[in-house]
């Protein structure tokens, strides 16, 4: 399985899981969560694996439509990227500044708890 696509699939599947129908859920939390085969999935339902296949690059589909309409991903990833950025420039320009670095270890933590809390 490309890692990148697995990596991408996870991501978009963690922001937009609660939109999915329960049948698209399993599936995709089994193929990409867990690493199931086509066939492990199609045994666990009773269904065939061409269903499997099916089911699971339309899921594929939704989610980069989601992701297309409304860029939660993307909106995440580029805050990260912006106080990885301001972290930065902090260390360079300001090393001494204890209540500066204080603030942006905050914006971290709060990011990092909006993660922690989505995994639950």
């Amino acid at each position: 399985m490309d890692i990148v696509k697995n990596n991408r699939m996870n991501s978009l599947f963690e922001f937009y899981a609660p939109l999915l129908t329960n049948k698209q859920y399993q599936y995709l939390q089994l193929y990409y969560g867990d690493d199931y085969s086509l066939g492990e999935i199609a045994e666990e339902f009773n269904v065939s694996r061409q269903a499997v296949y099916d089911n699971i690059r339309r899921t594929e589909h939704i989610l980069e439509d989601y992701e297309s309409k409304l860029h939660l991903l993307h909106n995440y990833e580029l805050q990260n990227q912006k106080v990885d950025m301001l972290q930065a420039y902090l260390a360079q320009h300001y090393p001494n500044d204890y209540q500066l670095q204080d603030l942006i270890q905050q914006v971290v933590r709060v990011t990092e708890n909006d993660e922690q809390s989505e995994e639950e």
